[in-house]
């Protein structure tokens, strides 16, 4: 996979992009927040704004964009992130960004492996370090992962405040894994859904899991209000900015509106929605740690990924935890009928898919020229956006008595 992206898809997209002189700058996705945090931070200046979005497109592609250039790219790359993402930045802005970006690379690497010991540890399981190292190569060998760290992806960063909130909690440290998941929200998006059943949880039993609630709230009320103490009307300005990001990213769509257009694919969004609301009201009272709350909690975030107005495969990191979970009971669920067995095999083939074609473009490499091997450069994507509903099927499918005692 690596060969691949490497020498394939980049590649592909380099020599593409010259004959119509598309702009490749830097292309990561820390370099918009990075420079609107640096601007607000040293020099007050509204990251929001059109002068430092167009500072950052010279970062990002190399030059501001042309709208009169009919192949300029259509994404802004304006800074449509909640303005308290730059606290987490604050330490990073006086680096030069080439030093921020290695730093950063180096950490996704980390904290994703690490995610994959946290959640194991979240689900109790326990495996041999042959089957954990395995693990940890398959997860730092998949598209989505690599797609992230090449990208600088805060998808990668969020991935993992997720899982270590998710660890904290079953461990009992209930107020760090608040903070943590309201850190996490800097990507709202992603974070919100699991957030809400977490808060659920905590009210279900007040007197024992308040500390959740404190530490989520209290973390909340820093981030927006020093947001806004730096910058006043932060909230409507950040409003402005997602809205601008779905003028000019007409193409983002979900997972669902891609398969099934857009009309039934946001009344499926619905119904996933309202069917997640009521498990997680039958299921709130579980203790953490249990195997239905992590049934949920899976749940959730694989619905997450379906849902979110954006299909891209770095986002498929919150698919992790499922898939391990689906791994620990994969004896049990394939013993459970026909159905589950073909809904496994399903699954199954959907992820194995983008490491097969990888491989065999590693093989045909050494036999077929150059240019031939790049002409293949879209077939280990074939199944990227159908992973996310094959996951979430086989989950709910699996799962379908998540609210019995197991």
């Amino acid at each position: 996979m690596w060969f691949y992206v490497q020498h394939v898809l980049i590649p592909y997209q380099q020599r593409e992009s010259a004959p119509y002189g598309i702009p490749r700058g830097n292309l990561s996705d820390l370099y918009p927040r990075w420079l609107g945090a640096r601007e607000l931070l040293l020099h007050g200046r509204d990251p929001y704004s059109a002068e430092v979005t167009r500072e950052i497109q010279a970062g990002y592609y190399g030059r501001p964009l042309d709208p009169t250039l009919p192949h300029d790219p259509k994404d802004e790359q304006g800074f449509a992130y909640p303005a308290y993402v730059v606290f987490l930045l604050a330490p990073t802005i006086t680096l030069p960004f080439g030093v921020v970006q290695t730093g950063f690379r180096w950490l996704l690497v980390m904290l994703t492996a690490a995610s994959v010991l946290l959640w194991l540890r979240t689900f109790r399981w326990k495996v041999s370090l042959e089957t954990m190292a395995a693990l940890i190569v398959l997860t730092l060998g998949s598209f989505p992962v690599l797609q992230g760290i090449k990208l600088q992806q805060l998808s990668l960063l969020v991935a993992g405040l997720i899982a270590t909130s998710a660890m904290l909690l079953i461990e009992g440290h209930l107020f760090s894994a608040g903070v943590l998941l309201a850190l996490a929200t800097v990507k709202p998006q992603l974070a919100l859904p699991v957030a809400a059943w977490f808060l659920l949880w905590a009210l279900s039993d007040w007197t024992r899991r308040r500390g959740f609630w404190w530490g989520f709230a209290g973390t909340m009320a820093v981030l927006v209000g020093g947001a806004e103490y730096l910058l006043p009307g932060w909230m409507g300005r950040f409003g402005e900015a997602v809205m601008a990001y779905r003028r000019y990213n007409q193409g983002a769509d979900s997972v669902l509106n891609i398969l099934i257009t857009p009309r039934w694919g946001n009344w499926l969004a619905i119904l996933i929605v309202v069917a997640l609301a009521l498990v997680a009201w039958r299921c709130r009272r579980e203790t953490a740690g249990s195997l239905i709350h992590n049934r949920v909690t899976v749940l959730i975030l694989a619905a997450t990924v379906v849902i979110i107005p954006k299909a891209s495969p770095y986002n498929h990191v919150l698919l992790l935890p499922g898939i391990l979970l689906v791994l620990q009971l994969g004896g049990e669920l394939w013993s459970r009928g026909l159905v589950r067995r073909v809904a496994a095999t399903i699954c199954g083939l959907t992820l194995l898919w983008p490491w097969l074609a990888a491989s065999g473009l590693f093989v045909a490499s050494t036999l077929l020229p150059v240019e031939a091997i790049q002409r293949g450069w879209a077939l280990p994507l074939y199944t990227s956006v159908a992973i996310p509903v094959a996951v979430l099927a086989l989950l709910v499918c699996g799962f379908a008595n998540v609210a019995e005692s197991p």
